[in-house]
């Protein structure tokens, strides 16, 4: 069973209804204790990091969330869900994130032609050896929407990168942890396979 977080800043149904169009039984939770419980985690998210994070605390989420991830239970952060993960964001302010992945979030630098928000298909360059890219080829396009993006401490936690005017990670792994900056229920065979090997770990 996977449990997908809500916490009010995720596009929950589109994501339950991936895993569902998989065969993969999952379920929305808003409770604490249903995280404490969860055998399987997923973190959507999208919108300011601000409020996102506020949310949370209001919930009583954040220590459920940590446990789970330093029990090593499969966990999946999506967009924001990976933004969270970080020590500090720096979206419209300075703010404090889960501290799961050392590391900080950024803004695109201003560049001639460069389009921020970062917005539509971009492609993956395989830096690890993740189980969640499991049969996704070099190069495969996936779906973003942010202006912000993760710069983990430790690259060894980068499992893929991507271009857009400056390389940047975009998904990454530690253990049962991993986290996709683009969108894989929006990104059409790609991100199903990898939702699928996420529900098979």
């Amino acid at each position: 069973m996977i449990h997908i977080i809500d916490y009010g800043m995720g596009n929950l149904r589109s994501v339950q209804k991936a895993f569902e169009k998989l065969g993969v039984k999952a379920t929305v939770c808003t409770r604490a204790s249903e995280i404490a419980d969860a055998q399987k985690l997923v973190l959507p998210g999208v919108g300011a990091f601000r409020d996102a994070i506020s949310h949370l605390k209001d919930q009583d989420m954040v220590g459920p969330i940590q446990d789970h991830i330093a029990a090593d239970r499969p966990f999946l952060g999506i967009c924001l869900g990976l933004q969270l993960l970080l020590d500090v964001s720096y979206e419209d302010g300075e703010f404090e994130g889960l501290g799961v992945i050392p590391g900080k979030v950024i803004r695109f630098d201003e560049q001639p032609d460069l389009k921020i928000p970062h917005m539509g298909w971009n492609s993956l360059q395989t830096t690890s050896g993740s189980p969640l890219l499991k049969g996704i080829p070099e190069d495969s396009h996936v779906y973003f929407v942010h202006g912000y993006y993760v710069v983990p401490d430790d690259n060894s936690v980068v499992a893929t990168s991507t271009n857009h005017g400056t390389d940047f990670c975009s998904s990454i792994a530690r253990g049962n942890l991993f986290a996709t900056q683009f969108h894989p229920e929006k990104s059409q065979s790609v991100g199903l396979r990898l939702l699928k090997n996420f529900a098979t770990l």
